[in-house]
């Protein structure tokens, strides 16, 4: 959950940032086409659609922020925007400082940009005194020992990795506006993995809600809710607020949950789409576990019929490469998000291939990225420009290890270094006690070193197998499970040598592993969940641990949750810009059983693999804006850009006419006529469909275009090779204003050309 401190400001909750009027900054880049000044033209599209409503479909490294800024900057600098009147929400403090940034370089100082929560807790804090009077509660920083109380008072025993998942239960159940008693039906109906019995859940949630209210407390999400409410209370408020914020802007809407909505809702008012400007990627939707929703993207069409929608896909990120295998990704997604899956077109110099890699162990896989790690830093790639992203914090401590082995430091973003976690602690502490007690009941039954570990941790929880679901539970049994095996390759290591091991020796060998990471990493490689690395890009990307049960993860079950694993892979595989390895391992341990198998996102990508349903795997990502290079020789090709304004066309007709819809056409009327009696008699001929000869697209094509040989006709998009040998003699004739030569072609294949 955000933490808003630096936002908790007194006075107006329409103060501008504290450079809002800095005298002479707005003028000092110029006038205002100055702003447009170096944007493609799909960014030129959005900056200069200042009234709404605008929705921006916006690929990963096409420029979306660049994008928005300046659309505002220009908005402000060409007068029709007052900077006061301009509200950008987002979803982090880091994000929301970018955007501040931005607009500050671009003359735009006054606007604000902020939070969900932080904007929200500004006009509660102005307006609670006036809607509701006296002092507004305080709000909890933390809820976990709220939580915990509650739970106590039911009469349940959670342990403290348990609270963080009755906490996210609790915090999902509020931004989705679904009450305690409402929680188990909706936890049905939505298929989400409960951590606990839905109906202790809901019990925890009420008394939960009781405690904080009578104590006058409020959370984060109340912030939300509060506002919203005073806002639906108070016609007089919300005229204030709309009056005060005219156009609004929000940056990953793909991430809105219901109740981000319900309070954007009232922000706007009725009909409140002419100021409203959204950008996201349903592509990008990873955050479903906290409420999140790409329906409200996905369904601005049709709420706003006017709306003015601007595709994004020319990518400055990722060389075309990276971008093939991520097009590639998305091609085989199934579901409503991909039916809007956009299309990236690289707009770098071609790179290395993406490296597909297969383990026997994942030792070996950790140990030999290090190495390859090290490889890249010795070559010149500095450890910051380099990441190594996996599926859950689990994951993490192999990595720490292997990278701290070879000396190359490495910073983990958002979890604890493994040896710090609260859990590996309170092991090491328990561990330490039974090596010094030596004769331990506990122990005294176990086989081996791993058997005697498995017993002390089996006091505190620990299973053979791991729990359901998702969340700190199984989080917690991963970072156990983990010792586990670094107890099993201890012993084995010890005893290949010829020495002798005990719990001792173990012990000792977890206190030097967890000193050496210590060390501090500011220039280091980084280390993340696939979660975590959302915003985030570097050089180098290597994604481990990619096998099924892993990603998708286990507890995935619905068709919807294994798509936004999907997604998942989808997010790591775009952070990357030049070099992409991906790489899994067959078996947990050497000497293991090699039972796993790579991840089924790569069918059809990775060498030697056959995509989903025996399509052939050279048909992974086709598309007609960017193919990728799918086998050797085949050459890159470039975007399909409007011949009128040059925008990037992603619709197959556009794409066939190379030109917008709405752009004027240069068609021959006649010769579109004559080509469409001429396919009438060939469909006669062949007793089949006119469009298995060729669609009306590709005969619009052929007379805008009107070919005058071979190889112009072979560059309009619906005629491949066999059409080519087929029909384009008869095409050619009629583009030249003669009458075909010879009888109707042979009898077809039955293969219709792509569709319209």
């Amino acid at each position: 959950m955000e933490r808003m401190q630096e936002d908790l400001l007194s006075g107006s909750p329409f103060d501008g940032h504290q450079d809002a009027h800095r005298p002479g900054h707005l003028a000092a880049g110029g006038g205002p086409d100055a702003v447009l000044a170096g944007l493609d033209p799909e960014q030129r599209a959005v900056a200069t659609a200042l009234h709404g409503p605008v929705c921006v479909l916006a690929g990963a490294g096409t420029g979306k922020t660049r994008a928005i800024t300046h659309r505002i900057a220009y908005g402000v600098r060409s007068g029709v925007y007052q900077p006061q009147q301009v509200l950008a929400v987002t979803f982090t403090a880091r994000a929301a400082g970018e955007m501040r940034g931005r607009l500050r370089q671009l003359g735009a100082d006054g606007v604000q940009a902020r939070t969900f929560h932080a904007a929200a807790l500004r006009q509660l804090h102005y307006f609670w005194p006036r809607a509701v009077g006296g002092p507004v509660p305080q709000l909890l920083e933390r809820k976990v020992q709220l939580v915990a109380e509650a739970a106590g008072r039911c009469g349940l025993r959670v342990q403290r990795t348990e609270l963080r998942d009755l906490t996210a239960e609790i915090e999902w159940a509020k931004v989705t506006q679904t009450g305690p008693d409402d929680y188990p039906a909706a936890v049905a109906k939505s298929g989400r993995e409960a951590p606990r019995d839905p109906a202790e859940t809901a019990q925890v949630y009420r008394v939960y809600e009781e405690t904080k209210t009578r104590r006058g407390n409020i959370d984060f999400e109340d912030v939300l809710l509060l506002t919203a409410a005073i806002l639906e209370d108070r016609p007089d408020i919300a005229d204030q607020v709309r009056a005060q914020y005219r156009h609004f802007t929000v940056d990953e809407y793909q991430d809105v949950s219901p109740l981000q909505q319900r309070l954007l809702d009232q922000w706007t008012g009725p009909g409140g789409g002419a100021s409203l400007c959204v950008v996201g990627d349903a592509s990008q939707t990873i955050y479903s576990f906290t409420g999140a929703t790409p329906d409200y993207l996905l369904g601005f069409r049709t709420r706003h019929p006017e709306a003015t929608v601007v595709k994004l896909v020319r990518d400055y990120r990722s060389t075309p490469q990276v971008v093939h295998l991520a097009n590639g990704l998305l091609a085989q997604a199934r579901g409503e998000a991909a039916r809007h899956r956009l299309e990236l077109v690289s707009q770098r110099e071609a790179g290395p291939d993406p490296v597909y890699t297969e383990y026997e162990d994942e030792p070996t896989e950790a140990e030999t990225t290090a190495r390859k790690i090290k490889d890249l830093v010795a070559a010149g790639v500095r450890a910051s420009e380099i990441a190594v992203l996996f599926r859950t914090n689990g994951q993490s401590e192999v990595y720490e290890q292997a990278l701290a082995d070879l000396g190359v430091p490495y910073q983990l973003k958002g979890a604890e270094r493994f040896f710090e976690r609260p859990e590996v602690r309170d092991a090491g502490v328990l561990l330490r006690g039974a090596a010094r007690a030596g004769s331990d009941p506990v122990t005294d039954g176990a086989p081996d070193l791993a058997g005697q570990v498995r017993a002390v941790l089996a006091t505190r929880g620990f299973t053979p197998e791991p729990p359901a679901g998702s969340g700190a539970v199984r989080d917690r049994w991963e970072s156990l499970a983990a010792l586990v095996r670094l107890a099993e390759e201890f012993e084995r290591g010890r005893t290949a040598a010829g020495q002798t091991t005990g719990l001792a020796d173990y012990v000792a060998e977890l206190d030097a592993r967890a000193a050496a990471q210590h060390a501090p990493a500011v220039e280091g490689v980084t280390l993340a969940s696939l979660h975590a690395a959302k915003g985030l890009e570097w050089d180098a990307v290597f994604l481990v641990g990619l096998t099924e049960g892993t990603l998708p993860i286990i507890y995935a079950k619905t068709d919807e949750q294994v798509e936004e694993e999907r997604r998942l892979l989808y997010v790591g595989v775009t952070r990357a810009r030049k070099h992409l390895t991906l790489s899994w391992a067959l078996s947990r341990s050497p000497g293991g059983r090699a039972s796993r198998k790579p991840t089924r996102f790569l069918d059809g990508l990775r060498p030697g693999s056959s995509a989903p349903g025996s399509r052939p795997a050279g048909r992974a990502g086709r598309g007609g804006v960017e193919g990728g290079e799918r086998s050797a020789g085949r050459r890159v090709r470039g975007p399909v850009t409007c011949r009128v304004c040059e925008r990037v066309l992603t619709d197959a007709v556009e794409r066939k006419l190379r030109r917008c819809e709405t752009c004027p056409s240069t068609m021959d009327e006649a010769l579109y006529e004559r080509l469409r009696e001429w396919r009438a008699a060939q469909a006669r001929e062949q007793g089949a469909p006119a469009y298995v000869v060729f669609t009306d697209a590709t005969l619009m094509a052929i007379a805008e275009d009107v070919p005058a040989n071979r190889q112009e006709l072979a560059a309009i998009s619906g005629v491949g090779a066999m059409k080519l040998d087929k029909y384009g003699a008869a095409v050619l004739s009629l583009c030249a204003g003669e009458e075909p030569e010879g009888d109707p072609a042979d009898v077809s294949d039955g293969q219709p050309d792509e569709p319209a």
